[in-house]
């Protein structure tokens, strides 16, 4: 039988060529795609508390809402890319945002916390079919001398909503009920849908779908989250869903490895410099969202904040970040990126460790100070790993970094979600503050890895 990736990948019709007003259309397109999806799931984070109390829900169900959106996208973002490139990119990305939009609306009308699981993993569902389409469309938008600030500007829009979601959410909370944290995505997404007509008509590919790859991939994000979730209240169990998870992945390898196009890009891995801005990438994104699920309770249990100031005490993330992005991108012309990475995710981790180490009776201007710190950090280190990433990939994989980029971002967000998910299942009163050090050593794993980096990279110059 001819295997899938031997077959030549036929396009049906070319993709006819774009004015410059519907390219901006299109590129705006995109970054409203970007926004709503992943401003969802950071926003949903600060809401998590009052959900709790008015479901009469434990922390530990209600973190839930954030893992079940997070493990579907992560579980169905290569195979979603796969189908895009075969049914269009055009309609996936329509059906994506009808699919998102509508599950949005039923989650603001939920009247349990099933009935809000049920909608979340269809909003999951929406929300992959429009990721997984941004690395594949930008090739066709921009020109070839602006693809690479193409991707910049999306991985940048995405590093911004991360941290500017939980503001908004406390927002919200502070003027209405958690049900808006939902309902506000009818207008976002209906303003993505009237630009669905700007993106390009690119041509699809006729090869059949790998399904067996497919569904590999599936079961190991699945497998790995969901045992690193129950790790703490099932251990056994768990750690067999781990080694499943990794039995899993070496059979999709092995499987990959032999394919020049593969729905899991392992040639892209087979380059160093893209390892180690993952595994960096992995580790950052693992720790802002353990953060940004923790720090709501750590704020207004531990520290007895009421539910108005944790939006403006969670500001200080996005502030710094924000600060810090045109720097950052200059340096990186002039330093090695494992440096000024490695210097980022420190401050990160010292920003952080601040925190948990404060009095309860601090001031909000120290915790303020603290989290600017901890954006200062997060912003250092996205900006030159994210050039990494765009320089190292071939311009014609694109598309497959793109996947890549993005589910390495959603797995690390919904695995580091999980770890504090099982933190607040060994204990209610102590679990916010295990949160924030689960926080703290995934950035102290980025600081390693860009350690590591940096090692072999001044080791090469050195010798050469």
């Amino acid at each position: 039988m001819t295997n899938v990736d031997d077959q030549k990948a036929s396009p049906t019709s070319e993709a006819e060529p774009m004015s410059d007003r519907r390219r901006k259309w299109a590129a705006l397109t995109i970054l409203v795609g970007i926004s709503i999806s992943v401003l969802d799931a950071s926003m949903s984070n600060v809401a998590l508390p009052t959900i709790a109390r008015d479901l009469n829900q434990s922390a530990a169900a209600v973190v839930w809402i954030v893992n079940a959106y997070g493990l579907t996208v992560a579980m169905t973002l290569l195979p979603l890319s796969a189908i895009g490139e075969r049914i269009g990119f055009k309609r996936m990305f329509r059906v994506g945002l009808i699919v998102f939009t509508t599950a949005s609306v039923a989650s603001a009308l939920a009247p349990s916390l099933t009935v809000l699981l049920c909608c979340r993993v269809l909003q999951g569902l929406g929300a992959a079919a429009i990721m997984c389409l941004f690395g594949a469309l930008i090739r066709h938008i921009y020109t070839p001398n602006s693809i690479a600030r193409g991707i910049g500007l999306n991985a940048m829009t995405v590093g911004v909503m991360s941290v500017l979601g939980p503001t908004l959410g406390s927002f919200i909370l502070s003027i209405a009920n958690w049900h808006w944290i939902f309902a506000i995505n009818l207008p976002i997404g209906l303003l993505a849908l009237f630009g669905v007509r700007s993106l390009p008509d690119v041509a699809r590919v006729r090869a059949p779908l790998d399904w067996v790859a497919a569904v590999l991939s599936m079961i190991t994000v699945g497998l790995f989250i969901v045992g690193a979730d129950y790790l703490a209240t099932y251990p056994l169990p768990s750690l067999c869903l781990v080694a499943a998870g990794c039995a899993s992945c070496v059979v999709l390898v092995r499987r990959s490895s032999g394919q020049t196009a593969p729905l899991v890009p392992v040639d892209l891995f087979r380059i160093p410099a893209m390892r180690f801005a993952l595994a960096a990438s992995a580790s950052t994104f693992a720790a802002q969202m353990a953060t940004f699920v923790s720090l709501p309770f750590y704020l207004q249990q531990t520290l007895h904040r009421p539910q108005a100031s944790v939006g403006i005490l969670l500001a200080g993330w996005p502030l710094g970040a924000a600060l810090i992005a045109l720097v950052a991108g200059r340096m990186s012309n002039r330093y090695p990126v494992a440096l000024l990475c490695g210097v980022g995710a420190g401050a990160m981790a010292s920003g952080l460790l601040i925190i948990v180490l404060l009095p309860t009776d601090v001031s909000d201007a120290c915790l303020i100070a603290a989290m600017t710190l901890a954006g200062i950090g997060f912003g250092f280190f996205q900006t030159p790993n994210n050039r990494v990433l765009i320089g190292s990939a071939p311009r014609h994989r694109a598309g497959a970094l793109g996947g890549i980029q993005a589910t390495t971002r959603v797995f690390g967000q919904t695995f580091g979600a999980a770890v504090v998910a099982s933190a607040f299942s060994l204990s209610a009163g102590w679990g916010p503050m295990m949160g924030l050090w689960v926080a703290i050593t995934f950035a102290t794993l980025a600081v390693t890895v860009n350690v590591v980096r940096y090692r072999q990279s001044f080791g090469a110059t050195t010798q050469g």
